[in-house]
């Protein structure tokens, strides 16, 4: 019974439109009180889970991609894509995914990557005679880079809902060749429905633009570098490299590039502030929620469960990533990091597959679900910014959600693909 109403409350309030913490909050609450423990242990739960010294870094790390997106780091790195890809077929389709996959690697965030590159690509791919929504679906998917190549704060927070044993700068590494893998697919589909479609490719400027392009977009990387390097070097934590990286981007686009104004830095503070705080309260009370699942043992239950329909390792890391799929459709990827690691997690490693693999997976697997209506956000943010219908959008993206899966089931199955980089280098 105190199952029923922790998950009953937990729907009524996502039905009603409560913000997805409050609902787990207000669920966690209402079985407390059922159970006969007293309210304060609530907010005692809620406190322990944002005092984590680690969560710390996603203040930084928000605020440092919060910089890069208004402070004209994305112009920088198209112009540097344009001049390596923009020759090939289907010339700005390509740009837009390699874009996506360096900003990715400085904002960490896939809306800020379809913000920043959306305004600069969608306009121009139109006025080259690309469709709308061919545009719009390229910039939408390939966002989700910023997810899964490092640095990333969802990251961290999966290896705090993991329990915090986990080594952030191992998920790190894990990232780097499953971030460029999905970008790869994404680029063939991006090319074979560029060539049916007989969409232009752009002159090749030459390899004296290429280096000028390159050195102007360099200073922006090291953000990244800084951030990375710092904490696989064990020169810092993962705080220190954050906050580190927040203030060289600051100082990179106030003072070299000179292109960080007053509003922007406003935007930047304001937009930084925003997002930490909503990640903090939907960590506070989803810790609350995800005690009372493990209190109800819902992690064995479901395991038991799954076992009683396939006991082959392959079936129940599909049935796995079908539910994540499933749920991404209809909630925020924050929220399900924090409420389905600790149920899925112990089954993953039951069946023999590392953690860093099983997050790398989970975090590819509810990109997805940023990218797929209805509480799809990147693909929300992309129509707006392409000024195209949903239904529109989602007549072509099929090929492209083809694509992410491929690269999925890749991270599922073949371990190597996020582990082998951290077990060269770490």
């Amino acid at each position: 019974m105190g199952l029923l109403i922790l998950l009953a409350t937990f729907a009524g309030g996502v039905v009603i439109g409560a913000p997805v913490a409050f609902a787990m909050g207000m669920a966690a609450a209402a079985a407390f009180w059922y159970e006969g423990f007293p309210m304060l242990i609530t907010f005692q739960r809620a406190t322990a889970g944002v005092t984590t010294f680690s969560l710390l870094a996603i203040p930084f790390f928000v605020f440092a991609g919060e910089v890069m997106l208004h402070g004209g780091i994305a112009r920088r790195l198209v112009r540097l894509a344009s001049a390596l890809v923009g020759h090939l077929r289907g010339g700005l389709a390509m740009v837009n995914i390699f874009s996506s996959m360096l900003f990715g690697g400085i904002s960490g965030s896939a809306v800020a990557d379809i913000s920043a590159l959306g305004s600069l690509l969608v306009p121009v791919m139109k006025e080259r005679g690309y469709k709308p929504d061919f545009a719009v679906n390229v910039t939408v998917t390939s966002s989700i880079a910023g997810i899964v190549i490092p640095p990333s704060h969802n990251m961290i927070i999966f290896a705090v809902a993991a329990g915090g044993g986990l080594s952030v700068s191992k998920l790190f590494l894990a990232g780097v060749v499953p971030g460029v893998l999905m970008c790869v697919c994404l680029a063939i589909a991006a090319y074979v429905i560029s060539v049916r479609s007989n969409y232009p490719s752009e002159p090749f400027p030459g390899w004296g633009a290429v280096g000028r392009s390159a050195a102007d977009a360099l200073p922006g990387f090291f953000t990244a570098v800084i951030i990375v390097g710092g904490t696989l070097s064990g020169v810092f934590t993962v705080t220190e490299s954050g906050a580190f990286g927040a203030i060289y981007a600051l100082l990179l686009t106030a003072f070299y590039y000179r292109s960080l104004s007053w509003r922007s830095l406003v935007l930047s503070l304001t937009g930084a502030v925003r997002t930490t705080a909503m990640v903090m309260i939907l960590i506070a009370f989803a810790s609350s929620f995800a005690y009372l699942l493990a209190l109800y043992q819902v992690p064995a239950s479901l395991s038991d469960l799954l076992l009683t329909i396939s006991e082959n390792p392959l079936v129940i890391l599909l049935m796995i990533n079908i539910i994540l799929l499933v749920l991404g459709m209809i909630m925020d990827m924050a929220a399900l990091i924090l409420i389905c690691t600790p149920i899925f997690l112990p089954i993953a490693t039951g069946l023999g597959m590392d953690p860093v693999q099983f997050g790398i997976m989970m975090l590819i697997n509810l990109g997805l679900g940023l990218c797929t209506p209805p509480v799809g956000t990147c693909l929300f943010v992309g129509c707006a910014v392409g000024q195209i219908k949903l239904e529109d959008a989602m007549r072509t993206i099929w090929p492209f959600y083809l694509a992410i899966f491929g690269a999925l089931m890749l991270v599922t199955y073949v371990p190597a693909v996020s582990l082998w980089l951290p077990s060269v280098l770490e």
